[in-house]
């Protein structure tokens, strides 16, 4: 079973970030867009005050007026907010502040103390008015406080919401993680063969998952009635031909007991038997595959010792192999390799490969069994010094039935490699053919299981070379 998703790297969660950093960008373009225009609209507003100030101070008759009003708007405006300077030619100067050259620019001096400079900045406006020079400047600070206050709208405001907005997107992720978990582990049941794995309603409101879920249950109740039906049939199929097909077997035996047949009768009867036992045995290992990608066996799954199973199979046909002039060999730790998977499947990958090797081996061919023991992996390999298989047939030879040209007058039905590959794919491991120069090296690499025996040192391990012929 797969493990559960990282809840990071859940599209739920993906999708609830990207609208709240979307939330945020919308959230901060508008909140700038509206700082730009009170901004504006303030500065505007400013302007248009000295604007109309200066025009109030144009519209007094003589220099004499100008100068008692703009006193008297001294006595009551703070240079700090408003400056009021007015110069004459002669060097009289009246207002609540002056210009005083500073370097570069000009420095605010007030009149009440000559020692206090005024800081800050102002928007200004000078002209010619009546025979002096008048100044007025307005305090910016209506700018600052509008800055300060949408500063403050940012930190106190849209930070929390936005952080508000991706807390509790990852609230409702979590809860779609779970969906999508329960989800993914019900498929994940299916595909390796437990079609009465369901998702079960799913509590809460219903919602696209919920739909996703019921649609995956009625999905494998279908599946599995056809499943249960194919297997139904398969086996119906098995026992109906099996007693015809032995029928046929007695028969011939029969008639090769009968003294009376001629020499190319008792061929032709041979030949008969033979066949009838192909026939059989093709029709066996196209059930079995069936029965295996099903995943019906899964169930008698355990820790295997894969070392001990090649050493027991190298046994088994050491004497074939001498009979038919072959030289076997075994090299396997001496420590227990553990796989977990059915030990029948895993001692029919060796029977097969080893059988293939013989039957496509000329004599006097090498062939050699090894088990290595890689950290977490286990690496099974069955190579021969025979004839191999082309780089661009070797995914052929994995299909059922497919027989290279050169081997259509062997004995065999095409299915040994095709077995194969499906007790490895059933086990979850990778089956590589590759070149063994010469020959072929069939190479499978599966799980370990269990504790790790550790590849064992080469003093210790077993290692049977291959005897000369």
């Amino acid at each position: 079973m797969t493990p559960a998703r990282g809840i990071w790297a859940s599209t739920p969660l993906r999708l609830s970030l990207a609208m709240a950093a979307l939330f945020a960008l919308v959230s901060l373009l508008s909140l700038a867009a509206t700082y730009v225009i009170v901004r504006d609209n303030t500065q505007e507003a400013l302007r248009s005050t000295l604007q109309q100030e200066m025009a109030s101070f144009r519209a007094l008759p003589n220099t004499a007026a100008v100068l008692t009003f703009v006193r008297s708007q001294s006595r009551t405006a703070s240079p700090e907010d408003r400056i009021l300077s007015y110069v004459l030619p002669g060097g009289l100067h009246v207002g609540n502040a002056a210009l005083v050259s500073k370097g570069e620019g000009y420095a605010i001096v007030s009149f009440d103390d000559e020692a206090t400079e005024v800081e800050g900045e102002y928007f200004a406006l000078s002209a010619a008015v009546h025979g002096g020079q008048m100044m007025i400047a307005l305090s910016a600070e209506p700018l600052e406080d509008i800055q300060e206050a949408f500063l403050a709208v940012f930190l106190f405001s849209l930070i929390p919401t936005t952080l508000i907005v991706i807390g509790a997107g990852v609230l409702l992720a979590r809860r779609s993680v779970r969906r999508l978990d329960r989800i993914d582990a019900t498929l994940d049941r299916l595909t390796t063969g437990d079609y009465a794995a369901r998702v079960a309603p799913m509590g809460g409101r219903a919602d696209d998952l919920s739909r996703i879920g019921d649609r995956i249950d009625t999905m494998a109740t279908a599946q599995e009635q056809q499943i249960s039906a194919l297997k139904q049939v398969s086996a119906d199929i098995a026992h109906d031909l099996k007693t015809p097909i032995q029928r046929v077997s007695v028969l011939l035996s029969q008639l090769r007991q009968k003294t009376s047949l001629s020499t190319d009768a008792s061929e032709l009867v041979d030949r008969a038997h033979a066949e009838t036992d192909g026939i059989v045995k093709t029709f066996q290992a196209l059930l079995q595959i069936a029965q295996i990608e099903g995943g019906a066996p899964r169930k008698r799954f355990d820790e295997v010792d894969v070392a001990a199973l090649a050493r027991t199979f190298y046994e088994v046909y050491e004497p074939t192999a001498d009979d038919s002039g072959h030289r076997l060999g075994c090299e396997v730790p001496a420590t227990p390799v553990l796989v977990r998977g059915d030990k029948s499947l895993l001692g029919q990958v060796f029977a097969n490969l080893i059988e293939n090797a013989l039957r496509h081996a000329p004599p006097g061919a090498e062939i050699s069994i090894s088990v290595t023991q890689l950290g977490r992996k286990v690496r099974l390999e069955v190579s021969d010094t025979g004839p191999g298989i082309p780089e661009d047939e070797r995914e052929n030879v994995l299909r059922r039935l497919y027989r290279l040209e050169r081997s259509r007058t062997t004995p065999g039905s095409g299915l040994g490699l095709s077995l194969v590959a499906a007790i490895v794919k059933f086990h979850e491991g990778v089956l590589r053919l590759e070149d063994n120069a010469p020959g072929l090296r069939v190479s499978i690499t599966l799980s370990a299981a269990g504790r790790m025996g550790g590849t064992a040192p080469r003093e210790t391990s077993l290692a049977v070379p291959p005897r000369d012929a």
